[in-house]
């Protein structure tokens, strides 16, 4: 009997792998045992310092781990990469797929998305250590290594702290309502600041310059 090999993330909600990366296939049973057991991993990945991990078919759910010195930002490596790892001061090109913990994960902007005139996905670059991009991505970042790909979870004191902080969607209607969830005065008041500001991204580290 051929067995088949399952790959389990921590939550389907929120999977998100590039084209090229991966190509996972499933059983229509095993997709209807996955919904289930999204309901129980939700609270594996919002969880603070999660220290069990849940088994299902007999394998072991990836933990994240809380970065050091990172405020809260909570990490999963996708993918381990074998290049250089950036200093503040280089300049990194990303690929990134970002979604908002608030409405169902919904999906704000993707680098993925972004193509030249070839078709080419084109990469997203900053400086790393400038401040112009969210804290918990450059954290996230600078303890990757080139080809590397990991997912984080950043908490709203790491996340978007105003409306011209990077990046930012294309898209104005997404840019507005990324903004209007996450500085949402209402919600806020009434203390759901912690849900409403939580964001999740997909990073691919794709190359560093040094200047």
């Amino acid at each position: 009997m051929r067995m088949m090999k399952l790959v389990t993330l921590p939550c389907p909600t929120y999977l998100y792998i590039p084209p090229h990366i991966h190509k996972i296939q499933a059983s229509s049973s095993v997709q209807k045992s996955r919904r289930a057991f999204s309901l129980s991993t939700l609270a594996l990945i919002f969880s603070n310092g999660a220290t069990s991990s849940i088994s299902w078919a007999n394998t072991q759910v990836p933990k994240f781990l809380v970065l050091p010195n990172s405020g809260g930002v909570k990490a999963l490596d996708l993918r381990i990469g074998d290049g250089e790892t950036p200093l503040d001061g280089d300049v990194v090109a990303i690929h990134y797929y970002g979604r908002l913990a608030a409405k169902q994960g919904w999906r704000f902007d993707s680098t993925y998305d972004h193509k030249d005139e070839t078709g080419e996905p084109i990469p997203f670059s900053f400086v790393l250590g400038s401040g112009k991009v969210i804290s918990g991505i450059e954290t996230a970042v600078r303890s990757m290594k080139v080809g590397g790909l990991r997912r984080v979870i950043i908490p709203p004191s790491q996340g978007y702290q105003n409306t011209s902080q990077e990046p930012l969607p294309p898209n104005y209607f997404d840019r507005q309502r990324l903004f209007t969830t996450i500085f949402n005065p209402t919600r806020l008041a009434n203390g759901e600041g912690a849900t409403l500001g939580t964001v999740i991204f997909d990073i691919e580290l794709v190359s560093l310059r040094h200047l």
